[in-house]
């Protein structure tokens, strides 16, 4: 009997757990039509592993009680907020299954979605992502600047980054092998997922809304999101950096070509003290932004260099590590 492990991180999620659980165990219990193809849910063995990523509020205590009631639970708790990231590193760490689902545990990735997903790992899919056909109620200014994010990030890099999908999917074994091999302390899990490779397979749903509790994405933490896709997957910056700098270069040696062929042809004096200050202002910018480029990649070399464990468990299932 082949086994799969339902994979969620957890940040604050006490409301929306006890409700995740019952979709679960009501999905994994019954026989769904895919395809023309009738699927029994039970063949397969399932463990429901959640990632307590350091939550503020009564998680771990929610997580205990489930674990009470459904022995198919499994518990990661962090030692603290180590970011949705890592946190599902720690799950693809002690997950056990011969496949991986990983969802969200605030229910706006449909447990309804898995069955197709189980199909087309049956397949042969070894990468069967979410591909979002309905974004929920989201604003339209950030779905505008979700779309102009990933159209910058596939201009800057050769691998091919798949808009709309998200960490919701399924992932066959080696998969998660060749990811859990890949030990980087900055990580962004969704370019992880294209530059491993593996035949993919989407599926389409519709993303519903948050039932309980408030999202810990905030504008902040989605610019951060960003900086790291883009400094983590690609080295555009520094080019376009490099490149701008020898633009700047060529305008400033032909304006002073122009100054100096003017002044001994006119014998002008050199005028204009605010263009001057506006030039040796506009090309300070300039230095300061490269050089706040490169500062992050170096911050970043630094980073890793340290090599630092990226997560620290303090306990699984309770029992301290």
């Amino acid at each position: 009997m082949k086994k799969i492990t339902v994979l969620v991180p957890a940040y604050n999620e006490a409301l929306n757990l006890p409700n995740l659980a019952t979709e679960l165990n009501a999905i994994t219990s019954d026989t769904v039509c895919v395809s023309g193809h009738q699927m029994d849910m039970t063949d397969y063995e399932w463990e429901y592993l959640f990632v307590n990523d350091g939550s503020k509020d009564n998680t771990l205590e929610v997580l205990h009680n489930l674990r009470n009631e459904c022995d198919r639970i499994n518990i990661v708790n962090l030692s603290r907020n180590f970011g949705k990231e890592n946190a599902m590193l720690a799950g693809m760490d002690y997950a056990s299954g011969d496949a991986v689902i990983i969802m969200d545990a605030d229910l706006q990735h449909p447990v309804s979605a898995i069955p197709q997903m189980i199909y087309w790992w049956e397949q042969g899919y070894d990468d069967v992502y979410g591909l979002r056909n309905v974004r929920g109620k989201e604003s339209w200014l950030r779905k505008r600047l979700s779309h102009t994010y990933y159209a910058l990030l596939q201009g800057s890099t050769h691998i091919e980054i798949l808009q709309n999908v998200g960490d919701f999917r399924l992932l066959d074994r080696r998969v998660i092998n060749a990811i859990c091999s890949l030990r980087e302390t900055q990580r962004y899990t969704k370019g992880l997922y294209c530059w491993v490779g593996y035949n993919k397979k989407e599926v389409l749903f519709d993303q519903g809304d948050r039932i309980e509790g408030k999202s810990s994405y905030n504008l902040k933490s989605l610019i951060n999101l960003a900086i790291e896709g883009i400094t983590c997957y690609t080295m555009s910056p520094l080019r376009i950096a490099a490149v701008l700098g020898f633009i700047v270069s060529i305008i400033a040696f032909v304006y002073l070509l122009f100054v100096l062929t003017k002044t001994l042809l006119y014998g002008e004096a050199v005028q204009g003290f605010p263009t001057l200050l506006c030039t040796i202002l506009f090309i300070g910018g300039i230095q300061l932004i490269a050089m706040g480029i490169i500062g992050e990649y170096v911050g970043r070399i630094f980073t890793e260099t340290k090599k630092r464990p990226v997560y620290i468990v303090e306990s699984y299932n309770g029992k301290k590590i």
